[in-house]
């Protein structure tokens, strides 16, 4: 399993348990598997199953959301020896915090924790960032973008982008470990509710070391160096080639399942 999944993100380096080795597993899966809701849009069933996960994304080359990239991931360093727990956290919409329906990880290297997220989607951090224990607001960039940790006082930490004019709040969270009952009831909602963000619009999104690629339906939005280009992609056989191309996804098979 190991030497597959490790193929499939294009790795090749150290697996001894060091930030090192976790950075690089990290970005190497988050540019080389895209975050995606095809299946969710298209109304099929989730599995979080271990072989299901492996199969999906590994096999059969595909993304996922959440659940299944996080799913994957805490999975591969679990194998690998690192002390990997998977945590619930609550995403930031209006100005105030949903239910526990996104899943991150904590790693524990050296006395540190550091946080794990190749499933967030836009705006996702990139490679792991070290969660400090005071939440001590401490900017640390991945890429082109900046975050940092506060403390909400209801909801534990809480992590922020830097945007124009200051932060934006992204996600909140707990180091209570969950188990895999509380992940089967998040991805049951989030999967099937009718209000589900992810049962509104199909899109697919990965980053760049300059920015991100997104595609909802067929409006493709480029983030390059912080400038946004966007258009709409007319045509079947564009749209197709758009996804083979920039997301290695194959979406006839896709719509075949």
């Amino acid at each position: 399993m190991i030497e597959k999944y490790l193929e499939r993100v294009g790795y090749s380096g150290e697996l001894t348990q060091t930030y090192e080795t976790l950075y690089a597993l990290h970005t190497a899966h988050v540019f080389n598997i895209p975050f995606e809701n095809l299946d969710v849009f298209y109304g099929r069933t989730i599995s979080l199953d271990e072989d299901a996960l492996f199969d999906k994304l590994v096999n059969r080359r595909r993304g996922g959301y959440c659940f299944e990239m996080n799913g994957l991931f805490s999975i591969v360093l679990k194998k690998l020896g690192f002390k990997a727990r998977n945590l619930l956290a609550r995403t930031a919409f209006g100005g105030d915090y949903s239910a526990k329906l996104h899943q991150v990880i904590s790693v524990e290297i050296d006395e540190k924790t550091y946080l794990a997220d190749v499933g967030y989607g836009n705006e996702g951090i990139a490679a792991p960032l070290l969660l400090d224990a005071d939440g001590a607001d401490t900017e640390q960039t991945r890429f082109s973008e900046t975050y940092r940790f506060t403390r909400d006082p209801r909801f534990g930490y809480a992590l922020e982008r830097k945007v124009s004019g200051g932060f934006t709040p992204m996600y909140a969270f707990t180091t209570e470990e969950c188990i895999p009952s509380d992940f089967e009831v998040a991805n049951h909602y989030t999967s099937t509710h009718p209000n589900s963000f992810f049962k509104m619009a199909g899109f697919i999104t990965m980053p760049t070391a300059s920015g991100r690629i997104t595609l909802t339906g067929r409006h493709l939005k480029i983030n390059e160096n912080g400038q946004i280009t966007e258009r709409e992609i007319t045509g079947e056989s564009e749209f197709a080639a758009f996804l083979s191309e920039q997301f290695g996804l194959d979406i006839d098979a896709i719509k075949k399942i």
